[in-house]
């Protein structure tokens, strides 16, 4: 059954889920790619001169453009990371840090299911991360919280463990995430939207910072309001909802948004201290 194509959204779908067929491979898989690029291409013309910018080697970025030169915002799971007191380390331990905690982030989320090719291409924010997940099948918001951010908790206690006493006060490595959801909107210069500000608010609060202070583990999550209510309270896949405290509220806009912390390995009691 031929997929149907009705918007700007669809067709970068299409392409996001389709351009990697466009190598060399068995015969017929290639016409049938170019059949479906066709489609997104009649799909694209409702919006103008946009459309004809419109070729096959056209990258992710590029249509992410194209689709916000319609206007259209995209909906994305939003994790970003930190890491804790990266201003004081020298800059060869900064460059080991970037190094390793863009492995760990990486192999976090393909634990999870999440290839490169269900989310954006990762923004470096200096001394952290921003990833922008797709709404696909592949990628639940509840596997970010049960199956990537443990992972990524395991891989860096192991990677800490395994430092020389003398070098560890420089070299101990531990992050601050935030997971939160929302619209983003792409321009010529990156992303942009009142979810990217919420969720760094979160990212950032002292709270937060104060929380993996004083935590054992080398990284603490604090999650949004909307991914509590929309995930972690059903407990979807095995997630404690026990295991969250709203410790955390920042302002945006005038508005109040809350943050719910969660240590990993953690009781609710000890959150709560």
């Amino acid at each position: 059954m031929e997929r149907k194509i009705e918007s700007v959204e669809g067709a970068v779908e299409v392409i996001d889920e389709k351009r990697v067929a466009l190598a060399p491979g068995p015969p017929g898989v290639v016409p049938a790619v170019r059949k479906l690029l066709q489609k997104a291409r009649e799909a694209l013309g409702s919006f103008g001169p946009f459309a004809r910018q419109f070729s096959r080697s056209m990258t992710k970025a590029e249509w992410e453009k194209l689709a916000a030169a319609a206007g259209l915002p995209h909906h994305r799971a939003i994790v970003a990371l930190d890491i804790e007191r990266s201003t004081t380390r020298s800059n060869l331990v900064k460059a080991e840090f970037r190094r390793t905690i863009y492995e760990m982030f990486d192999a976090a989320l393909r634990s999870a299911g999440i290839q490169p090719w269900h989310r954006d291409r990762f923004i470096d924010r200096g001394d952290g991360i921003l990833a922008l997940i797709h709404p696909v099948n592949q990628a639940p918001k509840a596997v970010l919280l049960n199956r990537a951010v443990p992972v990524l908790n395991r891989l860096l206690t192991d990677r800490n463990a395994s430092l020389a006493p003398a070098s560890r006060p420089q070299r101990l490595l531990r992050v601050r995430v935030v997971v939160h959801s929302g619209e983003i909107h792409y321009d010529a210069n990156g992303c942009f939207g009142e979810a990217l500000d919420v969720a760094f608010r979160l990212l950032d609060d002292t709270p937060v910072k104060k929380a993996l202070e004083m935590a054992a583990d080398p990284l603490i999550l604090v999650i949004s309001g909307d991914i509590y209510r929309s995930v972690v309270r059903h407990g979807y896949d095995g997630i404690d909802q026990n295991a969250y405290q709203p410790l955390v509220r920042v302002q945006v806009a005038g508005d109040s948004y809350p943050g719910w912390i969660r240590i990993p390995g953690k009781t609710t009691a000890e959150i709560a201290n």
